[in-house]
């Protein structure tokens, strides 16, 4: 019971901002239809209930005419029904695609806010394969929630409805056990209530596994589906690693992961359905078994027959919901926590760049970016890089060395304010655009110009400047390739990537450019050549490099340096040699 509650607080807490949301008012009308016609369903089938008996006694008197009349009022509640039950699966579906998107749209916002995706991989959290979190997660949750709340109002609904109709039919066909008449109020609703206690309580015991096991599966599932990803985009290394054979045996593995978990899931469904599949079968019978004596001994028609056994039937039926539904609420009931866990996440990734224990982030009227008293820890709290009044002037050209493993791209991170463990304060001026490039940039999938333009939109740069760009740092071949669509990062180069990164650079014309090896694949003679070209068309852009190459120095006016500090081997403290070199030309 205390973990239902829960799991009912995690869902009102999950499910109610939608129906607050901006799309409150389709969402809210879509569902009072839904339910509006559950409810005219419950309705039409107690009339149909009460038809059983007078169809039946016509039956057993052999009364044509009354025969033709049911049959017609038959087809008229039945033709109703079969509107009904079509309109209602059409906008149960409207109304789950509108609250998908909207949930969809949240969780993106969410996730992808402010590097808070980044911080989420940083800290390992309970969210693990956010894609399926946001997809199949997602889906099975407004699926679940929908289809089980309503057949949970239907079964109270029709408890309600059909407990007064059984109640009155225990009355008429008092209970005949050995030729003795027994005159139990309601005994055929005391009998609907032990018997679905009895199913649920067993039910329950046999299938509670189950909610472990679907977590289970779709953390398996996830985890294999990414890792076949991962094959995908490297495809090139472990081609040339002849690395075949281990990443099939990887990928078995985790695919044995999947067989294996199915496997208990299959064991476990097969005693639960064994269980209901019985339990369904009995529940057909055991009311013709209560009754069938006052019928043999003349004291009801057939027709009151029919209707009891129907009136059980719907008794037994709502009370015995969790045994019918128990399989799709263990899978709903992982699905809930696994969105809990993934809400989680994202809620303690925003929350560390304001933490007390974070490094701050602030604006400043000064022209330079400068940190103070930073010290860059690692996400288990370790420090790396320490450093103090260290500043990154404006259209200066500053070269950053240090051993690798240092913290020369960490510290870039810090300063980009996307790497909140440590303390410290990193001031950015008002305004100031910064732009990272990493040794291997990324480029969305889609045409080359839009790879390039890449966050803006194509319209806002024009095609014209990206071509430019693209022949700028040397790649005219490219420049009328600009709306052929693929993937980039797989069909160019490194070196080929490093250069579209300098034309995105020269694009966007940042305030600040921080190079972490972005030149690495390149040799040295087109090494130079480009930077020459991005200090030529960027002349008022400070560029802050990582790089190992001696060749770099001649490039850059100014060092900084991450040297080893003597008092803590893993802390490295970042030395300016404050030495300002004549510009090269």
């Amino acid at each position: 019971m205390k973990n239902l509650g829960r799991t009912l607080a995690i869902v009102w807490r999950i499910a109610v901002p939608y129906f607050r949301s901006d799309d409150r008012w389709p969402g809210r009308i879509l569902l009072a239809a839904v339910i509006a016609i559950e409810l005219a369903i419950v309705a039409i089938n107690v009339l149909l209930n009460q038809w059983y008996q007078r169809f039946y006694n016509a039956l057993q008197e052999r009364n044509w005419d009354v025969f033709v009349s049911e049959l017609t009022y038959f087809s008229v509640i039945a033709a109703i029904f079969i509107v009904l039950a079509v309109y209602q699966l059409y906008l149960n579906q409207w109304l789950q695609i509108r609250w998908r998107a909207w949930m969809t749209r949240r969780y993106l916002g969410e996730w992808l806010h402010s590097a808070n995706h980044y911080r989420m991989q940083l800290l390992g959290d309970a969210a693990d394969n956010p894609d399926q979190r946001i997809t199949d997660d997602v889906k099975l949750f407004v699926d679940r929630t929908l289809n089980i709340g309503i057949g949970l109002l239907s079964s109270l609904v029709t408890l309600g409805s059909f407990v007064v109709i059984l109640w009155g039919l225990s009355a008429a066909a008092p209970l005949h056990l050995f030729g003795v008449a027994y005159d139990i109020p309601g005994y055929l609703v005391w009998g609907a209530l032990v018997y679905a206690i009895i199913g649920t309580l067993l039910t329950h015991l046999i299938g509670q596994p189950l909610i472990q096991l679907d977590f289970m599966q779709q953390r398996y599932e996830a985890d294999f589906r990414f890792n076949l990803v991962r094959v995908r985009e490297n495809a090139e290394q472990i081609a040339l690693l002849q690395g075949e054979a281990a990443e099939r045996g990887q990928l078995l593995r985790r695919f044995g992961s999947v067989v294996d978990n199915w496997i208990a899931i299959m064991i476990r469904t097969k005693k639960v359905t064994a269980f209901t599949a019985s339990y369904s079968q009995a529940s057909t019978v055991f009311p013709f078994i209560l009754v069938a004596p006052a019928y043999f001994a003349g004291k009801i028609q057939l027709g009151a027959m029919m209707q009891t056994a129907s009136a059980f039937g719907s008794v037994q039926g709502a009370l015995s919901f969790f045994v019918s539904a128990y399989r799709s609420l263990a899978e709903w009931r992982a699905v809930v926590i696994r969105l809990e866990g993934f809400e989680a996440a994202i809620a303690h990734a925003e929350a560390l760049p304001g933490a007390s224990d974070s490094i701050k982030h602030v604006t400043t009227t000064d022209k330079a970016i400068s940190v103070d008293d930073l010290l860059i820890k690692l996400p288990t709290s370790v420090p790396l890089v320490a450093a103090n009044a260290i500043e990154l002037r404006a259209g200066e050209r500053t070269l950053i060395k240090g051993p690798s493993g240092s913290g020369k791209s960490t510290l870039f991170r810090a300063v980009a304010g996307i790497w909140p463990f440590g303390s410290g304060t990193v001031r950015i001026p008002a305004d100031a655009r910064l732009m990272i490039l990493p040794q291997r940039p990324y480029f969305p999938v889609g045409s080359l110009k839009a790879a390039v333009a890449y966050p803006s939109e194509v319209g806002e740069l024009g095609e014209a400047a990206i071509r430019s760009a693209i022949e700028t740092i040397g790649l005219p071949a490219l420049s009328d390739r600009l709306d052929e669509e693929t993937h980039w990062n797989a069909r160019l180069s490194l070196g080929e990537q490093q250069r579209l990164g300098l034309a995105r650079a020269l694009l966007h014309r940042p305030d600040y450019l921080l190079l972490d090896e972005a030149t690495a694949s390149l040799d040295e003679s087109a090494e130079a050549e480009l930077y020459g070209r991005i200090i030529e068309k960027l002349p008022t852009t400070a560029i802050v490099s990582i790089g190992h190459r001696s060749t770099l120095e001649a490039f850059h006016q100014r060092e900084i340096t991450l040297v080893r500090d003597a008092a803590s081997p893993n802390l490295y403290q970042v030395t300016d040699s404050a030495q300002v070199k004549k510009a090269a030309e």
